[in-house]
């Protein structure tokens, strides 16, 4: 029988479950995925974590009690940092503990600590940790990691668009949907706000779709550092987009007490209002109602319709 490992759906599962998922499976490891979020999962999630975890967190244990019972591990990793001098939203770093004491009868959880605020060695470390799970053969790790970024970049490449694209010819409204990968890619969570915008014949724009160096050099732009790596991308893209009139407005998906957003969320707001692009915010919690939500986007793209049909000068923001 061959060794189980489960990856729950959830926070960094949207940013790397390709590079995940092919480097195990390249070590002859069966993966398992927790499906997409249920209300059973979130139930789980909200009865077994506590209180005072953001939503998003909540699901994550969810989907760990879903794949306890079946499989040999699961793979927590604890980010704290992936690039030099930046770090990562605290909870990422304390996921595996949490769910430690959150969850009762839990298989072995390997948490590799990836820390790269000072070299691209804690990768490599993180990497050799994980593997030796299942081979004692450093070499055969190293390829079977490799092998797996590969896969990983090509599909990172093939979600941004080409630098010179004319964001302009696009006869549709565009929209900048804006907020943290497992918030935009959770369905369930935030209640199909991309199904019901293109419903709308609404053409989305995703941080994902522009290019990590364009992100930064705009992100740069703040007269302090921005110290969290998620920051400067949603920063990045959205000042980009803003200062270069290429979306009709942005909607900004958060979760209720997240605290990276309570700044993220003011730096977008002032730039939107400087350039007098619509914005909004969409909060999300477990007790959030899709009528709300519907309620929202409604409004939004109803003003943004008599915004371009009769006057300018209606209020753009939330």
């Amino acid at each position: 029988m061959n060794v189980k490992i489960g990856i729950p759906r959830g926070m960094f599962y949207y940013d790397y479950h390709i590079l995940w998922e092919e480097f195990f499976k390249n070590l002859g490891v069966e993966v398992i995925i927790s499906p997409k979020t249920n209300k059973d999962i979130l139930n789980h999630g909200i009865s077994t974590c506590v209180d005072e975890a953001c939503l998003p967190v909540k699901v994550f244990h969810g989907h760990v009690n879903y794949l306890k019972d079946k499989v040999d591990y699961i793979f927590i990793p604890k980010i704290m940092s992936i690039y030099k001098r930046e770090y990562g939203c605290p909870k990422h770093l304390g996921l595996p503990d949490m769910v430690k004491h959150s969850i009762s009868d839990l298989p072995e959880i390997i948490a590799p600590v990836v820390n790269l605020k000072s070299s691209k060695r804690g990768l490599k470390d993180a990497v050799v940790y994980s593997g030796k799970y299942f081979t004692n053969n450093k070499r055969e790790i190293l390829k079977a990691y490799e092998m797996a970024y590969v896969k990983h970049e090509e599909q990172s490449l093939s979600n941004i668009l080409d630098e010179n694209i004319d964001f302009k010819k696009y006869n549709s409204r565009k929209i900048l949907l804006l907020g943290h990968p497992y918030n935009i890619y959770d369905n369930y969570i935030n209640m199909e706000v991309g199904k019901k915008l293109e419903s709308n014949d609404i053409k989305i724009i995703s941080t994902e779709m522009i290019q990590e160096s364009i992100a930064r050099e705009y992100a740069n732009t703040l007269s302090k550092r921005m110290f969290w790596t998620q920051g400067q991308r949603i920063i990045g893209v959205a000042f980009n987009l803003i200062e270069n009139s290429e979306i009709d407005g942005i909607i900004y998906i958060s979760a209720f007490g997240c605290g990276l957003d309570s700044v993220l969320i003011e730096l977008v707001d002032r730039k939107a209002r400087e350039y007098n692009t619509p914005f909004t915010l969409l909060t999300i919690d477990e007790q959030t109602g899709e009528a709300g939500i519907n309620t929202r986007i409604e409004a939004f793209l109803d003003m943004l319709k008599w915004r371009d049909e009769n006057e300018d000068n209606i209020s753009a923001f939330r």
